[in-house]
């Protein structure tokens, strides 16, 4: 389990500098399967049906709300894409992978 999920989400004010390249991809070997596309670190996770999707959005969205962090997600029937970035500074922020971190710790629950 990565490191991460021991971490807590923390303010960022406008003004603290985002992630760089070299920092995203090293974090970026902690949270298996999630990609960052120049804009946004993101997954997809396939369900066998509405109601374990519905279960996956529950679970991330009560984890996020106690971190104060909160990606964008799209969802339907059987699926589900989280995507992280940090708005008040513009780009990439550890925040963004303790929360990945921490929804990929949901698996080992």
């Amino acid at each position: 389990m990565s490191t991460l999920t021991a971490k807590k989400c923390r303010p960022l004010p406008a003004g603290t500098p985002a992630l760089t390249r070299a920092q995203i991809d090293t974090l970026l070997k902690e949270v298996p399967g999630w990609a960052y596309d120049g804009k946004v670190i993101a997954k997809s996770w396939s369900f066998r049906n509405y109601y374990e999707t519905m279960a996956f959005v529950n679970a991330v969205a009560w984890l996020v709300h106690r971190e104060d962090h909160h990606p964008d997600m799209s969802v339907g029937y059987n699926r589900c894409r989280v995507e992280f970035s940090t708005h008040s500074i513009g780009g990439i922020s550890e925040n963004d992978f303790i929360c990945a971190a921490k929804i990929e710790a949901l698996g080992s629950i």
